[in-house]
């Protein structure tokens, strides 16, 4: 004998089979490339208004933008006689609450960082502002000699290695990426970044991929920054707004559709 289903009951089997469909792709896919209305473009592919150098009031030299990406080109900079920082910030908005996403590549051995809640006045970014790494995990420490670099911070195991906390996607010298979760493109192809910013809840995320999550400015933030490579840096993470920034770190590196919205 058939069994003839009511419409109401066919509409609840439907609406039930598309909720557990998309149910089990809301961390990798939903969340990994989110569109709302209120994204604010920090780059569009073919204006750096609003950027300029830390501590400074125009781009400094290498810093160009060539096929709609804000590329740092080393020759370019090494031509000019310029002794300044070459790290860079949005200048035009302060942020505090925010969900920070944008597009990378690096090339062999290369080195950036996005910072954030950036202020200025002090030597550097790294010495204030919370950090997204960016390296090439594979290659970075076969290219360039860390052992006296992690001597200094008390690494004396295998000093000669690029260790968790400076891999790609970590909060530098903070907490480290998971590496189980990373998806980390080869150097040359692009990759993309999120970060997630809130009073509550930090979250550091690599294409399509949670990395990391933490409370920032709780008891187990404070201890970590006091014991080790912060713990003279009094005033690292301590902001609450500031500016977002990108690191020159004598590499090549280009980034493309930096956006951003308000939490």
């Amino acid at each position: 004998m058939k069994k003839i289903l009511t419409l109401p009951l066919l509409l609840l089997m439907v609406v039930a089979c598309t909720t557990e469909k998309n149910g089990d792709q809301s961390e990798t896919t939903a969340e990994a490339t989110p569109d709302a209305d209120d994204w604010i473009y920090l780059f569009d592919g073919s204006s750096t208004e609003g950027w300029r150098t830390y501590n400074g009031d125009a781009l400094p030299p290498g810093w160009v933008v060539r096929n709609g990406e804000l590329t740092f080109d080393t020759l370019l900079a090494l031509k000019q006689d310029y002794k300044g920082g070459k790290d860079i910030i949005y200048g035009a908005e302060e942020f505090d609450n925010f969900e920070l996403y944008l597009e990378w590549k690096l090339p062999a051995g290369g080195n950036s960082g996005i910072f954030y809640h950036l202020k200025e006045d002090y030597d550097s970014p790294p010495q204030v502002a919370p950090e997204y790494q960016l390296t090439d995990d594979e290659n970075y420490a076969k290219i360039h000699d860390l052992t006296a670099y992690n001597l200094s911070l008390g690494y004396t195991e295998k000093p000669e290695e690029l260790k968790p906390l400076q891999r790609t996607g970590s909060d530098y010298a903070m907490h480290p990426a998971n590496s189980t979760q990373k998806v980390l493109h080869p150097t040359g192809e692009w990759n993309s970044s999120r970060i997630i910013f809130t009073p509550k809840k930090v979250e550091h995320w690599l294409n399509g991929k949670k990395l990391l999550s933490f409370v920032p400015w709780n008891k187990a933030w404070e201890e970590k920054k006091n014991s080790d490579k912060w713990k003279n840096s009094p005033d690292y993470g301590k902001f609450k707004t500031g500016y977002i920034g990108l690191q020159d770190h004598s590499s090549p590196i280009w980034f493309r559709n930096i956006k951003i919205r308000k939490l």
